[in-house]
């Protein structure tokens, strides 16, 4: 797995959202964006982090940046998520991993004190022209979405 540097571009990527719709990092060219990878719908780390960004939702929108989530759950799954905690952003799915690989948020990460291979919580802010600006590998989610839009603001 090879961690993503700031200034590189963004692996391209074409993944579909909780509604069925196509989402490309083409369409998303000239727009600012967070990609945040977690592991799955509805447990309870992914439910903070989740919730933090649904509790920033303006400050983002307010900064003109979106904000998209992405897992390895269909888009049913990301349905009942998004109604269960008023989530206000798009989930999309990767069910066969590729875009979290690609941003090396998939691989062997320990858990529990154990060696396991799955999805590595990871985040990053993509600028307008398709670079990456901030990158987090590993985040306490607490607090994170903060984290996160406190980096954007300086």
């Amino acid at each position: 797995m090879s961690r993503l540097e700031v200034g590189t571009k963004a692996p391209s990527f074409t993944l579909t959202d909780q509604n069925g719709h196509k989402v490309t990092s083409a369409s998303l060219t000239g727009e600012r964006y967070v990609l945040y990878f977690y592991p799955e719908d509805d447990t309870p780390g992914c439910t903070v982090q989740a919730c933090g960004f649904r509790d920033e939702f303006r400050g983002f929108r307010d900064l003109g940046v979106r904000i998209l989530g992405i897992s390895p759950d269909d888009a049913a799954s990301h349905v009942a998520f998004r109604a269960k905690y008023g989530l206000d952003f798009d989930l999309l799915s990767d069910p066969q991993k590729t875009t979290m690989e690609a941003f090396g948020a998939y691989g062997e990460k320990t858990l529990y004190g154990k060696k396991v291979v799955g999805v590595i919580r990871s985040t990053f802010v993509i600028g307008a022209t398709g670079l990456v600006e901030h990158t987090w590998y590993g985040p306490r989610t607490a607090g994170h979405a903060i984290r996160v839009r406190a980096a954007i603001e300086d």
